[in-house]
């Protein structure tokens, strides 16, 4: 009988990479439910999943190098940030992210402890164990709701990771439907499995939307039990994400319309979550709670973004000055989230930090720890305000303009009183720093300030077809300045698609290094 690899323990599912050759797999099923356990009912289920997210916010397991830099999703949108326009590093540092910034991870395909690896490493695992969960779905006894509530999240999981691969290692969906993805897997894996070979970007998001809508249909009217679990409301906005890839507007409106109204989120003012590290503030859909016994130390995402606290000390994440100047004066943003610092206040733990000093941008207090001393500082995945600007492009996309101008508002009503905005039109500019003065303009730029650092500008710029670039008035450091490489400036390029990493080439017989490794230039 072949045994089914699922090991779901403490930190998540620890499987093999997709092709699930025996020589990647990491396993210990001493510490793993059983199969029975998993199929008594939706609550035993669900100590699985817990494991699950876990793994979500956990470095050390996906990869054992450079953990510092990797401890899932908040890790890879903070990667996906620093490739894009918006969010700079005022200085090397140690270097974690740094090569991110400069554009320097493709070559290092061959190494299981670099981005590629990490990235592939961990959603299939994701996928791997969401898979197990799936397949137990018909045997799966207990309550109905339990049982829902378990399954839903496990499809949600496997679509979300599903996503994520297909943003980082193919080119974006619209104009690329018929162009090599990822490989796709819905079965529980085998030691004896045989690895896929790559789908096509259409297939890909076609599971996608498959697997978010089975989650919505089982998840809906279910509470959610835990800041981490993926609920009915952050199922839809999950889905309105991959929406706006897929450029269906009207499901990217339904379903951010359906996330709205099905949260207890609301849109709530600067002052109340300045430094964005709490699960509990009235705004958050989708977020881990890191509490005393699970905090990681320098291995963490405030570690790399609080300015007066470890390695933001010495590689400061910045707003450029190009966005730092569009924000008005009486936006409530620009002091509390991306400051002017006041060097000659010695109460201001970031006086030291001054502009001068760091060639340029503005330090960031958005996102801090909410107690240093602890390490302590909880990761937001999707805040409420992402739904109304999702809402608001979509309706300005299909010449809903008063809907679209009334979620704008909705928003800007808490960030500042005297906003107003009489603009009309969709054009966008060929470049991200070239305005045109519509109206998506505007709903672009306000999601570029409202989520900045958050859920992944270079997604955002992949999606948008804008080209873009990193000027010196901006303050890059010249290592991650790019002037030396302008396909930045062409959105169908390849610098923004990862390598896939060596082992999976090594593991499954149906994929090759001369025919299924994406481009290792920019073109």
């Amino acid at each position: 009988m072949k045994k089914i690899i699922y090991a779901i323990i403490a930190i998540g599912g620890l499987l093999s990479l997709s092709a699930c050759s025996e020589n990647s797999l990491i396993t210990d099923p001493t510490d793993s439910m059983s199969k029975g356990q998993i199929t008594e009912d939706g609550q035993h289920a669900l100590v699985s999943l817990n494991g699950i997210y876990r793994s979500m916010y956990t470095p050390g397991w996906s990869t054992e190098f450079n953990i510092h830099q990797c401890f899932g999703i908040s890790a890879y949108n903070l990667a996906s940030e620093l490739m894009g326009d918006d969010l700079m590093m005022g200085a090397p540092g140690s270097g974690w992210f740094w090569n991110d910034a400069a554009y320097n991870v493709k070559g290092r395909f061959t190494s299981d402890g670099w981005r590629s690896y990490d990235l592939w490493n961990a959603h299939y695992k994701w996928i791997a164990n969401a898979n197990y969960l799936i397949a137990a779905e018909n045997e799966m006894g207990g309550d109905e709701s339990d049982k829902n509530y378990a399954i839903g999240q496990a499809y949600a999981i496997r679509g979300y990771s599903y996503f994520m691969l297909a943003q980082w290692f193919a080119r974006t969906y619209k104009g690329h439907e018929n162009e090599k993805c990822v490989p796709i897997y819905t079965e529980p894996t085998f030691k004896e499995t045989t690895g896929k070979p790559r789908s096509t970007v259409s297939e890909v998001y076609t599971q996608i939307t498959s697997d978010l809508d089975k989650a919505i249909a089982l998840l809906q009217g279910l509470p959610q039990q835990h800041p981490s679990h993926i609920s009915y409301a952050v199922a839809q906005g999950i889905r309105s994400r991959v929406a706006l890839v897929m450029e269906d507007w009207a499901t990217a409106e339904s379903a951010a319309e359906a996330a709205i109204a099905s949260t207890n989120a609301e849109i709530t003012e600067v002052k109340d979550f300045v430094g964005n590290n709490d699960v509990n503030n009235a705004n958050v859909m989708w977020g881990a709670e890191i509490i005393n016994d699970q905090t990681s130390g320098y291995a963490s995402l405030y570690a790399h973004m609080d300015c007066a606290a470890s390695y933001g000390t010495r590689a400061p994440k910045m707003c450029t000055a190009s966005l730092y100047n569009k924000i008005a004066d009486t936006d409530a943003r620009k002091e509390a989230w991306f400051p002017t610092i006041d060097v000659e206040n010695e109460d201001d733990p970031y006086q030291a930090f001054a502009p001068e000093k760091w060639r340029g941008g503005h330090l960031q207090r958005k996102m801090v720890f909410r107690d240093f001393s602890q390490w302590i500082g909880d990761y937001i995945w999707m805040r409420v305000e992402e739904m109304y600007l999702t809402a608001a492009e979509a309706e300005c996309r299909l010449g809903k303009e008063g809907e679209a101008k009334a979620h704008l508002m909705a928003l800007m009503e808490k960030r500042d009183p005297s906003y107003t905005c009489d603009k009309t039109g969709t054009a966008m500019g060929t470049l991200t720093s070239d305005e045109t003065g519509s109206l998506l303009e505007e709903i672009i730029l306000q999601r570029r300030i409202e989520l900045w650092g958050e859920i992944g500008r270079m997604f955002d710029i992949k999606r948008l077809k804008q080209g873009f670039v990193r000027p010196a008035s901006d303050g890059w450091h010249n290592g991650c300045s790019l002037a030396n490489r302008p396909a930045t400036k062409n959105p169908e390029n390849y610098m923004w698609v990862l390598t896939i990493p060596q082992s999976e080439f090594d593991g499954n017989k149906n994929m090759t290094l001369q025919d299924d490794q994406n481009p290792l230039g920019d073109e």
